[in-house]
């Protein structure tokens, strides 16, 4: 959606800087720089929509199904995350994800929202 919206964007960006130059040639340069802007970002969102690893702002799936690239560029952990040992879990009754207690009949965890084993 964001790069079908830059090519419009960009379109209309053209639009304007031709009309820009025959009122006052100066602000060409304001439409040109428009133009690539446009055209950069439509750039990007096709890119990213298109590739395997795509970065989402909301995380929709699990970790089993897609891995997140930003996870994999920054290896960083959470800084609420808890380690967990995962043979303990039935035990203790916490969540894997991210340690908040899970009592015994909850199916998701009421902290995070992940399905829980």
């Amino acid at each position: 959606m964001g790069g079908i919206i830059g090519i419009i964007v960009a379109i209309f960006g053209l639009f304007w800087t031709f009309f820009a130059v025959s009122v006052f040639p100066p602000m060409a340069l304001f439409g040109i720089i428009f133009v690539v802007i446009a055209i950069v970002g439509s750039v990007y969102n096709f890119k990213n929509a298109t590739s395997e690893n795509r970065y989402s702002e909301f995380d929709i799936v699990d970790d089993t199904e897609e891995s997140d690239p930003l996870n994999a560029r920054f290896e960083k952990k959470s800084q609420n995350a808890v380690e967990v040992n995962y043979t303990d879990v039935n035990k203790a009754h916490y969540c894997p994800y991210c340690g908040a207690c899970a009592p015994e009949d909850y199916k998701y965890c009421s902290v995070c929202g992940r399905l829980l084993p």
